[in-house]
């Protein structure tokens, strides 16, 4: 992990697949400026060792079609055996990147991510968990997969109720008050 950089916050968003926290981050970056924030995603050192163990395309695994869906599923069960070995390997190759005071970690899945990111950057911590009906995420293209929506990576913060911040992010929702809630979280 950088040692020069360590965030004044850290934003950990969790969410269904097609809930909106991509679309939701990246307005968001927009807003706090490029020069202050940073997205970064545990899923992008998942698909680079993926895209290296297996000769594959990592633009193409870091895209939303599907070439990356193709791998999801084999994708998630490789990751699950690394983190059952050291359940913070990811984040901490994520966390490489940090370089600005304010960090959006856009893709929280497990309450062991949660809990690296506590154990390393503790009050800095705030959490956003983005919700949206199953309609809606049909709308956007959710189609359910077996061993996918059904297991860990999925499933395991639904059972959390303490979020800092907790967005109903439907068709129709109202993004700039969404986005203000959020930026009132990192003052």
């Amino acid at each position: 992990m950088s040692e020069s950089v360590v965030p004044r916050v850290v934003l950990l968003f969790s969410g269904k697949r097609k809930c909106g926290k991509d679309f939701l981050t990246e307005r968001l970056l927009q807003r706090l400026t490029t020069d202050k924030a940073q997205i970064i995603r545990i899923s992008e050192p998942i698909k680079r060792s993926w895209a290296e163990k297996l000769g594959l395309d990592l633009g193409e695994l870091l895209g939303d079609g599907p070439y990356k869906e193709r791998y999801r599923k084999e994708m998630i069960e490789w990751s699950d055996q690394k983190r059952a070995e050291d359940f913070g390997f990811f984040c901490r190759q994520a966390c490489l990147a940090l370089a600005k005071e304010i960090c959006v970690v856009s893709d929280i899945r497990r309450k062991t991510d949660v809990r690296f990111f506590r154990e390393q950057y503790g009050q800095r911590i705030k959490t956003v968990r983005i919700v949206a009906s199953e309609a809606t995420r049909v709308e956007r293209g959710w189609v359910f997969q077996e061993g996918v929506d059904d297991v860990q990576s999925e499933c395991d913060l639904d059972d959390v109720t303490e979020w800092d911040l907790l967005v109903q992010n439907d068709s129709g929702a109202d993004v700039e008050n969404i986005l203000a809630r959020i930026i009132a979280l990192v003052q």
